[in-house]
């Protein structure tokens, strides 16, 4: 007990953070929804704000392009397998709405702003091992995200942008249900909340050697998200005077990285109907070494200490991801569009917890978008993350206490469904 008791450390704040990068939704349109996120060279619709602002320079100067869609996330239970201390997380549905604009030419110029969620969801756990290290963690983050083209010449353009991104999180725990009874109200328990606005940039490149071939370069900035908040801390100490509980409620800060993350692209089109796009993405998650809170009162028991205020090592790792996406025009009308992925997860076994449940992932995806008029279009776009399933020998994970004695994770992964509709005028 004593061991558990000091590893319900308040890890699950900021990898609810991190996890706009661990399950980070890249996939922030309809094209990119259906293609696996393959939507950095070829662009053609105003989702290039986001994606590729460089692209914007190649569509049509005398029109403006928006967009808007919904997504909805639905995250399937993870189950871990452990005997007596095996648990399962609840199944979380959650929509995801996200806007472009792209404006018509200027000059050589052209601006756009996308307004996304690009990351954030929650995890809930009922059963009782489970729920003493995250009961929940709910994180909305929103990215406004203007950006600005320059076309160097007919075949080569630039793009730049401003990251402004906002971000609030929930985190609870509760391990009164591993207490004998009787003794539950000495359980350490935590709720915390916390928000944050921080700035980041991007950049792009496009050159087309040839009319029928895009070659691209984006980048996305690192940004440290330093949250701040209010934390309310209980655990039973006999240290504590005169209650035997010893508590904080008071002011709580973290800081953790939105890793950069660096995008290669090539696409090539046959007879101005088929396009494939091959695209590498290269995250810099070795930025996340350590997890160490602070309080705007240093905490003075020291089983609160060993509790709540012990630094976590996570050593999280850079990693690849490897896409591949088809257009298909159609004579019907009918855009069709395919994807596929390989996605590696930042999260090393040693330091994985039941907040960050993540493995190495393959993604399929598929959809469609309807020339409804000759300005409208709308569309569907279906995409599945599959997670591998991952087994812990005892002592192979050095983190968290309950998972150091083995165990297994499967489950999980997502479905995402997109809805979206692109006017042009």
């Amino acid at each position: 007990m004593k061991t558990i008791v000091k590893g319900l450390a308040l890890s699950a704040v900021a990898s609810s953070v991190v996890m706009a990068g661990g399950y980070k939704i890249p996939e922030q349109s309809l094209n990119s929804m259906a293609k696996a996120g393959a939507n950095v060279a070829y662009t053609t619709g105003a989702d290039a704000s986001y994606d590729n602002p460089a692209n914007m320079s190649f569509m049509d100067e005398s029109k403006s392009y928006v967009e808007g869609g919904l997504t909805l996330v639905n995250l399937p239970s993870n189950v871990y397998s452990l005997g007596p201390v095996s648990g399962e997380s609840q199944t979380e549905n959650i929509p995801i709405p996200y806007f472009h604009y792209v404006s018509e030419a200027m000059g050589d110029f052209r601006w756009g702003v996308s307004l996304v969620v690009p990351g954030g969801l929650t995890k809930r756990w009922e059963t009782p091992y489970q729920k003493a290290f995250v009961e929940e963690f709910t994180l909305k983050v929103i990215e406004l995200n203007p950006n600005i083209s320059y076309k160097i010449l007919d075949n080569l353009s630039v793009g730049a942008g401003v990251r402004l991104i906002y971000s609030e999180g929930i985190v609870k725990s509760d391990a009164s249900g591993i207490y004998p009874a009787g003794a539950e109200a000495f359980a350490p328990k935590r709720n915390m909340e916390g928000d944050t606005i921080e700035f980041g940039y991007n950049l792009a490149l496009t050159y087309k050697p040839t009319s029928d071939i895009n070659m691209a370069v984006t980048y996305r900035s690192e940004v440290n998200l330093d949250q701040e908040g209010t934390a309310n801390l209980s655990v039973g100490s006999p240290t504590a005077v005169p209650t035997g509980i010893a508590t904080y409620s008071g002011g709580a800060s973290v800081s953790v990285p939105l890793p950069a993350a660096l995008n290669l692209a090539v696409s090539k089109t046959w007879n101005d109907k088929f396009t494939l796009e091959l695209n590498y993405e290269r995250t810099f998650w070795s930025a996340y070494e350590t997890l160490d809170f602070n309080y705007a009162i240093a905490l003075q028991n020291p089983d609160l200490i060993a509790t709540f205020d012990t630094p976590i090592p996570k050593n999280w790792k850079d990693t690849n991801t490897f896409r591949i996406g088809a257009t298909i025009k159609m004579d019907n009308k009918i855009t069709a569009m395919m994807g596929f992925a390989i996605d590696e997860s930042p999260v090393p076994p040693e330091t994985l917890g039941f907040e960050t449940p993540d493995t190495d992932a393959k993604i399929f995806s598929m959809g469609f978008q309807y020339q409804q008029t000759e300005s409208l279009s709308w569309g569907l776009a279906f995409l599945y993350d599959s997670k591998e399933p991952i087994s812990f020998a005892p002592g192979e994970n050095t983190v968290n206490p309950v998972i150091a004695n083995g165990g297994s994770f499967s489950g999980g992964g997502a479905y995402l469904t997109t809805l979206g509709i692109s006017y042009e005028f």
